[in-house]
């Protein structure tokens, strides 16, 4: 019974081996390309690879690019996109600025408003905030909050109309 058991087992592992031993085909290496064509590979009088399993996984092939390599070329618009005329460029940078001269006249309305309601740290205390003192103080500490983002906002809209080209007739 233990010789058959034995004989089955070395049967099972045998086999296993010759199926993975035929799962994994030849693979030729011509250069730094890999085939597993035997007539190809000896056209190209290709080496055998031994030892372990090849895994190729294919790229893609970088386009050549007709720009020159300099530093300013990574400022330019992608290949295919559409060339816009001077006019029209100025235009459009015309039109966001004043955009965002608009966006910030907006922006420093509010915070003249917020800081009015602010008064300074302290602000008229409403209804129930006399009986609740840290109501109040929670509200101050929110309208604080409130002037700091619309400083950042003003602040980053003036970086962006600095960004702009200078207007030309202005």
């Amino acid at each position: 019974m233990k010789t058959l058991s034995a004989f089955l087992l070395a049967a099972v592992a045998f086999g296993g081996l010759t199926l993975q031993a035929a799962a994994q085909e030849r693979v030729w290496r011509c250069g730094n390309e890999y085939t597993n064509n035997a007539t190809l590979a000896q056209q190209r009088g290709c080496k055998i690879m031994e030892g372990g399993n090849v895994t190729v996984v294919q790229g893609t092939r970088p386009v050549a690019s007709a720009a020159p390599s300099s530093g300013a070329s990574a400022a330019r618009s992608p290949a295919g996109s559409p060339r816009v005329d001077s006019a029209d460029q100025r235009a459009r940078d015309g039109e966001a600025r004043s955009v965002l001269e608009s966006e910030l006249k907006k922006a420093q309305d509010r915070r003249a408003q917020l800081l009015k309601e602010y008064n300074n740290g302290e602000p008229e205390k409403q209804g129930s905030e006399s009986k609740n003192y840290q109501k109040y103080l929670d509200r101050v500490a929110e309208m604080k909050a409130e002037i700091d983002r619309n400083q950042s906002d003003i602040d980053g809209i003036q970086r962006e109309i600095g960004r702009l080209p200078a207007a030309a007739n202005r």
